[in-house]
């Protein structure tokens, strides 16, 4: 194993260069993806190789219920200081799989809790609550059934009838996009490993960008959409949690709104590697190929040495 079981634990840090350039310079679609996948993989990864090290970690603590073999010195010579490191991953492992299932289980009680709180309301797919605070959010569905739009009275007060297609438009996109599963992979992600939180940051605005320009292709008209998105920017509260997408969050509405007011980005799958956001997006798919290799090379010599020092 030697360092490689610490790698896919730092690679993270390769994919900081494209999570500024890809939401500048790739059409969002592509950004999202792009994003999304790597900062999956490597949250895997690393998530891997943490619970590689507590389970040497876990060898060496007294009354633990695992073979007597897999404490041997033969054991834990195939970790770099493997006392301090396994000791100090089960803590680690600990506090990122709590992370995680609460992050995955506030993402749920909140859908949930919208699903209870419009179960009264026709069965549409758009849902307008009778509510002076001014807020929308795609509500994603389960199986085939795509979700619903969710709208307040406030907010459709404060918008007129070409913004106010333009707001159904962005928030259908999200719901055909399935962006809430972008969103809680990069959210998962950033939760395993801090080094991926600039990625989560990136895809809720590339998230958004994506719904964005979805909605000016079906409005007929950049101008309008931004107009939309800037006035429920001045008076939203955005979504109720994180991992839904809502209309118009506070953070990034200026330059989503500067954006739609430029031409529409070019819908490149990947970046040429002649200009910078190629060279980033490509380091970024060698850290994570790199990140995919260690893990699987130290989770197959582990097992490996594991077999060799328990006894039969």
């Amino acid at each position: 194993m030697g360092v490689f079981v610490f790698l896919p634990l730092v690679l993270p840090l390769s994919a900081w260069p494209v999570a500024r350039l890809a939401e500048q310079h790739l059409h969002p679609r592509a950004a999202t993806w792009l994003l999304s996948a790597v900062a999956g993989v490597l949250a895997v990864c690393s998530t891997l190789c943490l619970a590689l090290l507590v389970v040497v970690g876990t060898a060496q603590l007294p009354g633990n219920p695992l073979p007597d073999g897999w404490s041997d010195p033969e054991v834990r010579e195939a970790v770099p200081y493997d006392e301090v490191a396994g000791k100090a991953a089960i803590p680690a492992l600990l506090v990122v799989l709590a992370s995680c299932c609460r992050a995955a289980w506030r993402h749920h009680r909140v859908r949930q809790r919208a699903a209870r709180a419009l179960s009264t309301l026709p069965s549409r797919s758009v849902a307008v609550l009778p509510d002076r605070t001014p807020y929308a959010y795609a509500l994603p569905g389960r199986r085939r059934d795509r979700g619903r739009v969710v709208v307040t009275t406030g907010m459709l007060a404060g918008l007129s009838g070409p913004e106010r297609r333009a707001l159904f438009a962005h928030e259908r996109a999200h719901l055909a996009g399935r962006h809430d599963r972008f969103l809680l992979t990069v959210q998962l992600a950033a939760r395993a490993n801090p080094f991926l939180r600039p990625l989560r940051t990136a895809v809720a605005y590339t998230a958004e960008r994506w719904a964005d320009e979805e909605a000016a292709a079906t409005v007929g008209s950049r101008r309008v959409v931004a107009r939309a998105i800037g006035k429920a920017g001045l008076i939203t509260r955005g979504a109720p949690v994180a991992t839904l997408a809502g209309f118009a969050d506070a953070g990034p509405v200026p330059r989503r709104v500067a954006a739609l007011l430029e031409p529409a980005p070019a819908a490149h799958v990947w970046p040429p590697l002649s200009t910078t956001v190629g060279l980033a997006a490509w380091g970024a798919a060698a850290g994570t190929t790199v990140s995919a290799l260690s893990s699987a090379n130290s989770a197959v010599t582990l097992f490996f040495i594991l077999k060799a020092a328990t006894p039969l």
